[in-house]
């Protein structure tokens, strides 16, 4: 054991030593390599400082070269200056004489004139004061003329004051007069309203037994119309059932039961008129020149949509539009936004629904009012502001239309042009007059048609007034109709048809009269010949028995001879 430490002691020795050794020759081998560095980077160094130099040298020398060359341009910009400045001052000092020699001409004509002036001045002057003595003599005569007239005026006044004190009298009696005339007409007008309380409640009962009247007219008239209506059909079943026989039992054809509407309704026709609402006429008409695309055609006089009373339709269309567009302020926000996805005619439509229902228009006969106040008042007001013209003009701008157009339909190619309803309400009788309606004239209009609709006015507290109340109306324009289809119920070739058959056997029945008269004939004959049968026959049975009896034996019996 102590040998082998010993010999690591001295291992560890010669490894301290070998260590040693490496590191003085490794330290030996970097100052080589420093010294080695050192020496090629002081040769870069100077190569550097050389290269450096020479480019410095060069750079100076191109600025140097640019250096005299801006010199030389900045003398020659300096030499132009210079001359340009002496040929301004040369300029300068000839208009500086053109101008000294013009001034001393102005001064000179302006001294003559303004000694001319003064000239004119003091003859003036002199004027003046001949004017001013004049004035003042006419002054004092007129002073005088005043004093007199002050004096009559005192004089006036004093007798206006009388008369005043005259007239308040009057004026007190006059008042203690209006005071009885007051309280006798106050009475009076008591009176009179107690009689138009009563007036009105007779007027109230008036009109419910109007109206009970004409409930039990509506009722007596149902059934006066069921009677003769039971009594008509009995009739026409009648008139079926002959035509039945006569078809199946005379003709021998086959006969089928006639079905018409009216075989099975009862009682009186349509009861009432219905009248369209506002918005569903609105839509009627905003369908007029709708196309496709949004484009607008014009429409034909058989078109379903039904006409418009006095007004053209596109002149209802383009009024309903201008409305639609001009008054959404009545509309709501929510509504505005839910609209912008919609079409231009279905938006338009629900703009005119909600309006409608603000301005409370309801019926198809307020809607007509508000289109004719439209018209006729545009219409006033044009002609009020074009007085002394010959003719109003139209106004035209953005936002605008003229709302009276001739629509024209060009059938074939051009060949030939037709006049529809959308005509212009001016060109026929009894229309409203040509207008042109501007975009900002909307809600003026709009505002005098609700001061002035009576449907609002009944809501007002302030304003009363009677609501009257319509009785319904049966429409009667189909009663006639109804009546003479059941009159007619046999068709014009089947009563021909009868005719004929009605002359056949007329003829027929002639045939079979003189045929039954022929066989009484026959039989009376047949008659007649089986007596003489029974005669003949006892005739001969009494001839022979005779002849028997008175023959001789040997005779030949003779037979008698028949009757001729």
């Amino acid at each position: 054991l102590l040998q082998e430490l010993k010999n690591k002691d001295e291992e560890y020795v010669q490894a301290i030593k070998k260590q040693s050794d490496d590191i003085y020759l490794l330290l030996e081998r970097m100052e080589e390599q420093i010294r080695l560095l050192l020496k090629t980077y002081r040769h870069k160094l100077l190569q550097v400082e050389k290269v450096f130099e020479l480019e410095r040298r060069e750079l100076l020398d191109t600025n140097k070269k640019k250096w005299e060359e801006a010199i030389q341009a900045l003398n020659a910009q300096e030499l132009e200056h210079l001359h340009a400045r002496m040929r301004k001052v040369e300029e300068f000092e000839n208009q500086l004489n053109q101008l000294w020699v013009q001034g001393e001409e102005e001064y000179s004509s302006m001294k003559i004139q303004l000694e001319t002036d003064v000239q004119n001045l003091e003859k003036q002057l002199q004027q003046a004061k001949a004017m001013y003595l004049l004035n003042q003599e006419k002054l004092d005569y007129n002073l005088q003329v005043l004093k007199k007239q002050d004096e009559e005026n005192t004089i006036i006044r004093s007798q206006q004051k009388r008369k005043i004190n005259r007239l308040h009298s009057l004026l007190n009696n006059l008042r203690t007069k209006l005071a009885k005339q007051e309280k006798q007409f106050r009475e009076e007008n008591q009176s009179l309203a107690a009689d138009c309380e009563r007036i009105t409640g007779q007027c109230k009962e008036l009109q419910r037994r109007m109206r009970h009247f004409a409930v039990s007219d509506a009722e007596k008239f149902a059934e006066v119309w069921l009677m003769n209506e039971e009594e008509a059909k009995g009739l026409m079943r009648k008139a079926l059932d002959a035509d039945r026989i006569i078809h199946t039992q005379q003709l021998g054809l086959h006969w089928e039961e006639p079905q018409y509407w009216f075989l099975t309704h009862v009682g009186p026709l349509g009861c009432h008129k219905e009248k369209r609402t506002a918005t569903k006429l609105a839509a009627e008409v905003l369908t007029v020149g709708s196309g496709e695309g949004g484009k607008e055609t014009t429409v034909k006089v058989g078109d379903g949509v039904p006409p418009l009373r006095n007004f053209s339709k596109k002149t209802a269309k383009r009024i309903l539009e201008l409305l639609s567009d001009e008054s959404g302020f009545l509309l709501e926000s929510k509504l505005l936004r839910l609209l912008q996805e919609l079409g231009r005619n279905e938006r338009t439509l629900l703009k005119l629904d909600s309006i409608f229902g603000a301005l409370e228009i309801d019926s198809e006969d307020e809607l007509y009012q508000l289109l004719d106040f439209f018209l006729k008042y545009q219409a006033q007001e044009e002609a009020g502001s074009q007085v002394g013209q010959p003719g109003i003009r139209e106004r035209g701008s953005p936002g605008g239309g003229d709302v009276t157009d001739a629509a024209e339909d060009r059938e074939d190619g051009g060949s030939g042009t037709q006049r529809d309803e959308l005509k212009s309400p001016g060109s026929s009788p009894g229309s409203h007059p040509s207008a042109s309606i501007h975009a900002d004239d909307v809600l003026k209009i709009l505002k005098a048609f609700v001061r002035d609709f009576d449907k609002l006015r009944e809501k007002d507290p302030t304003h009363t007034r009677p609501v009257k109340e319509v009785l319904p109306v049966r429409d009667s324009s189909k009663d006639g109709e109804y009546w003479e289809s059941l009159a007619q119920v046999i068709p014009e070739p089947t009563l021909k048809l009868w005719d004929a058959l009605a002359v056949a056997l007329q003829e027929y029945y002639e045939v079979l009269g003189r045929r039954a008269t022929l066989l009484t004939e026959v039989a009376v004959l047949q008659q007649q010949n089986a007596e003489l049968c029974l005669l003949l026959e006892e005739y001969i049975s009494s001839g022979v028995s005779a002849a028997s009896s008175s023959l001789h034996p040997g005779d030949t019996p003779v037979p008698p001879r028949a009757p001729r």
